[in-house]
């Protein structure tokens, strides 16, 4: 090889290198500090959050204070109406009711799929996740069919000597549409709560000495409290804002929160009332969701103190 040749390939090689260290001092120029990275992709979502919820919040309050005029009348005509009062009692009853159902109803269900083979726990998944897909006005249709004077379930009740009851028309039938309905989100939670509880130490318990009962609220109980406080916030939660069951399953006489504020903006197109009503209504979310996080943080702590 010639020195001519030699020297082309070195003065080649010498363009290359000065061309990738140009290259990697350009990525390295152009690429974001690590403290911008995190603020640049959560951006997306800020904004999303700020234009769809933050702001309609904000004109809410604010509609809330100045609708029909400025000033706090439409608190106080939301505090000193006694049906108001009674609304907001039967709302967070029924909420409260059907939480407490929905629990009893889903605990045994969500163990159940924690023990079952793998084909099962499929099938019982497609069984509770099944409703979802529906409309819940279609559901509810078939609650009113189903829970009228005439319908099948009072035929049944009848036919063992049990009925008929008023079960259409009153808290009963609201607060069975609204199991049904809210169901699921009981189910979910739980068992995943469930599924990460090692059995080995309820057999532990077993075997020294603690009765099967004992054991399960000893031990087992305590472990599902994150399943079971994150279940309840949201069933509690949904189902304080609930107005379609309400609407076909109540009656006028148990009228919820949400009625209400349909009744205000649409009916008597008292926005400023009806606004009143969504931030009370909002304020009572915020309260649960403190509270729970509150347990929740002291069953942590107190599981921390206890190792």
């Amino acid at each position: 090889m010639s020195m001519s040749q030699l020297a082309t390939e070195a003065t080649t090689v010498s363009i290359g290198t000065s061309n990738a260290s140009d290259t990697s001092a350009l990525v390295r120029r152009r690429r974001l500090p690590a403290s911008w990275l995190t603020p640049v992709l959560t951006l997306p979502a800020a904004v999303l959050i700020t234009v769809f919820f933050a702001i309609p919040i904000v004109q809410v309050i604010i509609l809330s204070f100045t609708d029909p005029q400025a000033g706090l009348s439409n608190y106080a005509w939301l505090f000193s109406t006694p049906l108001i009062g009674q609304a907001a009692v039967g709302t967070f009853l029924i909420s409260l009711s059907v939480t407490i159902v929905c629990l009893l109803m889903a605990y045994p269900y969500a163990y159940l799929m924690t023990i079952v083979s793998a084909r099962t726990r499929s099938v019982m998944t497609m069984l509770i996740m099944v409703p979802l897909w529906s409309s819940i006005l279609v559901r509810t249709l078939a609650w009113v069919v189903l829970l009228q004077d005439s319908g099948p379930i009072n035929g049944m009740l009848t036919a063992i000597g049990l009925g008929p009851l008023q079960l259409i028309r009153t808290p009963l039938g609201v607060g069975i549409g609204m199991s049904q309905v809210l169901l699921p989100f009981m189910v979910m939670p739980l068992y995943s709560a469930l599924s990460r509880i090692d059995t080995r130490l309820v057999t532990a318990a077993k075997s020294l000495g603690a009765h099967p009962v004992l054991a399960f609220f000893r031990v087992y109980l305590p472990l599902s409290r994150p399943g079971i406080f994150s279940g309840c916030l949201t069933v509690f939660i949904l189902a304080l804002g609930f107005y379609i069951i309400p609407s076909l399953l109540g009656s006028p006489q148990d009228t919820m929160l949400s009625a209400m504020i349909q009744l205000q903006v649409s009916g008597f197109l008292a926005w400023g009332r009806g606004s009143a009503l969504g931030v009370v209504l909002l304020a009572a979310t915020l309260v649960a969701l403190i509270v729970v996080a509150r347990l929740g943080k002291n069953t942590r702590t107190s599981k921390g103190g206890a190792k």
